[in-house]
This record gives C-alpha cells, sequence and structure tokens, in this order.
C-alpha cells in the first residue's frame, strides 16, 4: 500500500494480490477491456471494493501517454444553450471513457486564448469550441495540432476542423413568416451584435422586410445576446417614436430581457406585442414565460460534435466534415396576432 497525508491506500498491486490475479489483468479489468473474463472481472471489481481502491488517472495516462480528456471551450457560462450543448457532448464523452476539462473565456477574446492555452497544456486529446470569438487564423492552428469541433459557427473552415450548427438563416425566416402569417408589418430587431449567428439573423429580418415592402418600417436596435443587452435594446425601441406591434430577438435570452422591458412600459405580452425569440432554451418553455422560438437540436449539436472529434481520433473518414441541422418553429404564448 502506498501512504499519503498519513493514511494508507491501497494500490494496483493489494488488488491484483487479493484477487489472485496479475497486475495486468487488473489493469485491463479497470479499463473496461473484453479481454477479462466474466469471472476474473467479478473477482477484481470485488477486490477493488473491498479495499477501497480507486484508480490512479494521472499514473494511468503517463503508462498510456495519452491523456484520453477532451477539451471544451464554452463562449459563456450563463447562456443556457451552451450547458445543452455540453450535455449531449458529455453523454458521447463519458461513453468513451474520456474526461472532459471545461475552460470558458466569457466572451473575452484574450481571456478566452489564454484559457485555451491553458488547456492545451494538459494534452487534450481533441477540442471542442462552444462557440467562441477566436480569430481564424488561430482556429486553424489548433485544428493543425489537434482534432477540433466548431459548435454553432460554421465560417471558419480548414484541415482538421468540423463544424456543427443549425441553418440559422432558414430559422430567421421562419420567425419572420410567423410574424407575417399572423397580420404584423410594425416588426422590430434585437440584433445579437457581431457574432456570426447574429449577423445572418439581422440580415435575413432586413431582407424580410424589405421583401414584404416594408423597408421604411424596418428597426434595429443593437443587443449582444444577453439578457440586459435584451432588456436596454427593447427600452430603446419602446422609447423612440411609434412601438413595433412584435419583436423578432436574436436570442432567447434577449427575448426574455425585451418582455422584461415590455412589462416596464405597461405592455402586455402578446396582446399588446409580440415576442419571438431564437435558440429553444429549456427555460423558454416554462409556462411563466412560454416563449415563443426558433428551436435549435441543442443536446443534439453537442453530441454530434463529440461524435466528430472521436471519428478522427479512431481515423474514421467522414466525406462532409460540416453538419448543418434544420432549426424548428414552436409556437406559444407570446405571440399573437396584433391589437386593431
Amino acid at each position: 500500500m502506498t501512504e499519503r497525508n498519513g493514511e494508507k491506500r491501497p494500490t494496483i498491486h493489494d488488488v491484483a494480490a487479493r484477487a489472485g490475479v496479475s497486475k495486468s489483468l487488473v489493469s485491463l479489468a479497470l479499463r473496461g477491456s473484453t479481454k477479462v473474463s466474466d469471472t476474473s472481472r467479478e473477482a477484481i471489481e470485488k477486490a477493488a471494493a473491498e479495499l477501497g481502491y480507486r484508480p490512479n488517472a494521472q499514473a494511468r495516462s503517463l503508462a498510456d501517454r495519452r491523456s484520453r480528456t477532451i477539451g471544451i471551450n464554452m463562449a459563456e457560462l450563463d447562456n443556457p444553450i451552451f450547458p445543452q450543448m455540453l450535455s449531449g457532448a458529455h453523454s458521447v464523452i463519458r461513453a468513451r471513457g474520456y474526461n472532459t476539462m471545461l475552460v470558458s473565456g466569457e466572451r473575452d477574446p484574450e481571456l478566452e486564448s489564454t484559457e485555451l492555452a491553458k488547456l492545451l497544456e494538459f494534452q487534450v486529446e481533441g477540442l471542442m469550441l462552444i462557440s467562441h470569438r477566436l480569430p481564424a487564423a488561430t482556429v486553424r492552428s489548433l485544428a493543425a495540432d489537434l482534432p477540433t469541433v466548431v459548435l454553432t459557427l460554421r465560417g471558419i473552415t480548414g484541415p482538421g476542423i468540423d463544424t456543427v450548427t443549425t441553418d440559422d438563416e432558414a430559422g430567421a425566416r421562419m420567425a419572420m413568416q410567423h410574424l407575417f402569417d399572423l397580420g404584423h408589418t410594425r416588426i422590430g430587431h434585437i440584433s445579437g451584435g457581431s457574432l456570426e449567428p447574429g449577423v445572418v439573423r439581422e440580415r435575413v429580418y432586413r431582407e424580410q422586410m424589405e421583401a414584404a415592402g416594408l423597408s421604411t418600417s424596418i428597426r434595429v436596435s443593437p443587443g449582444d445576446l444577453t439578457n440586459f443587452g435584451g432588456l436596454e435594446a427593447a427600452r430603446r425601441m419602446l422609447e423612440e417614436g411609434k412601438p413595433p406591434t412584435a419583436i423578432f430577438a436574436s436570442n432567447d435570452i434577449s427575448a426574455i430581457g425585451a418582455m422584461a422591458a415590455c412589462q416596464e412600459h405597461g405592455l402586455r405580452v402578446p396582446e399588446d406585442i409580440s415576442i419571438i425569440g431564437y435558440d429553444g432554451v429549456a427555460l423558454g418553455a416554462l409556462r411563466t414565460l412560454s416563449l415563443t422560438t426558433i428551436a435549435q437540436p441543442l443536446t443534439e449539436m453537442g453530441r454530434l460534435g463529440a461524435e466528430r472529434l472521436f471519428d478522427r481520433l479512431e481515423g474514421r473518414k467522414v466525406k462532409d466534415r460540416s453538419i448543418l441541422l434544420e432549426p424548428e418553429l414552436l409556437t406559444r404564448g407570446t405571440t399573437a396576432a396584433p391589437r386593431t
């Protein structure tokens, strides 16, 4: 037994002696190898449990010369779409017997680069960027060293890079068509800033308004894909001129902020003003919010992204390195026909 902090801890040798097998067989069994018979596996697991043995992941990694770890960069921690994607990725990573190491730049490109540098020091075997604010050259440099998959953004391509996104153009058209079908013509848009999804959704909003002959009614209030950004953007929109009868927010979180601004101005949703978001976060389904939204398959995106990483790690050749998923309109309680 080894000693740590004054306490003796069982080793793999102790487990082997208790189970009456070799150390190498114990190592194989604890890794889930199919080369170990059921009888030996049961004896080893019983011995480990009786001794209170826990495998030393660091020592195992050194022996394998592999970290068995996937690094994940999450653009921010307070936007619920990212944890939903992370959940999908975790299901695949855990099933493969790998670990996850998570960092976040919290909307700061410099901090994001620093956090990723720390992540790479741990010799992760694959990298998942759940959105990011990194320059294209940086992403390509990362992908040159290890398999990299990018979720939500598809503007950066190159060797070693996979992308998993939804069709933002189709989703934004769905949102606008839903409001047109209800009879809205005074439609405002809360933009999402300079990130690719926000840029695409604003562009489609403008195109759809112009195509409907409503170019003079275009109203865009800058937001930043946050709750507070949506609140401030909606406040400006409601205080400047005649209020719109509907708001298309660039994501669900800013839509929830817009709902708060409407409440401040004494406007009922959807009786006085309709609001539609984008993303399909679980929070929006709550009865108190009942947010109409364009839903992305968030968990599926994370799952597919992790599978793409393991395709590369295991040497599988996949023809299409970019996955484009279809969004879905979820009509709930925040949209209705405009008041006559």
